[in-house]
């Protein structure tokens, strides 16, 4: 699948950001606004002033919009929950180029807060996935004991966990060891029966 530089940024940013949210084993990524200014800077989120807790309301509420799209059961579910995304945040298509960046687009409105920036660039992202046909590449994990969020790109849209080299082999190991185990074990109980039913058999007929 072929996807722009810039909505593939866009769509890291979202999936970071959905990934950031409290699980079972797993506390919030975005707890105070040390963690979202932590979460701008490793992400190189452009154009955003000084955060405050307002912001870090903002973020959690677009990030929970975001986890929806992602959980939507069909595309025109996916698109409802788009089109809210990107009205609320105002959305203003501009031509930028800052910080030796080659041209790109900012979907967002010049002195928007951070909630509005990536809603409105994380949602543009969104639609182009939504449109291309390809919804179902927003995907969980499906690890039973991990529910992180990424944007299936293999070509035959066959990934199933978040990273083949954690949840993937894990789970390879553990199917593994038990039909190593199954194995090692022996016949089954009912195999035996089975079995030694039929050399009472051929000992009851000579």
């Amino acid at each position: 699948m072929q996807i722009p530089h810039d909505t593939r940024r866009a769509l890291d940013v979202v999936v970071a950001l959905v990934n950031t949210a409290a699980e079972a084993e797993q506390p919030d990524g975005l707890a105070d606004i040390g963690s979202l200014r932590e979460f701008v800077r490793e992400y190189e989120i452009s154009d955003v002033g000084e955060l405050g807790a307002r912001d870090l309301a903002g973020v959690r509420t677009v990030r929970g919009k975001f986890a929806q799209v992602f959980g939507a059961p069909n595309p025109r579910t996916a698109a409802g929950l788009i089109n809210e995304l990107v009205a609320t945040a105002g959305t203003t298509p501009q031509l930028t180029d800052h910080d030796g960046y080659d041209w790109h687009v900012h979907y967002f409105a010049p002195g928007a807060s951070l909630g509005d920036h990536l809603a409105a660039d994380g949602g543009m992202a969104l639609a182009f996935i939504v449109v291309s046909g390809e919804q179902e590449r927003l995907r969980r994990c499906e690890a039973p004991d991990c529910r992180r969020a990424f944007v299936d790109l293999s070509r035959n849209r066959s990934r199933r966990y978040c990273d083949s080299r954690t949840c993937g082999n894990r789970l390879h190991v553990a199917a593994y060891r038990a039909r190593r185990k199954e194995a090692d074990a022996g016949p089954s109980e009912q195999e035996k029966v089975v079995h030694g039913s039929q050399q009472q058999q051929g000992a009851d007929h000579p």
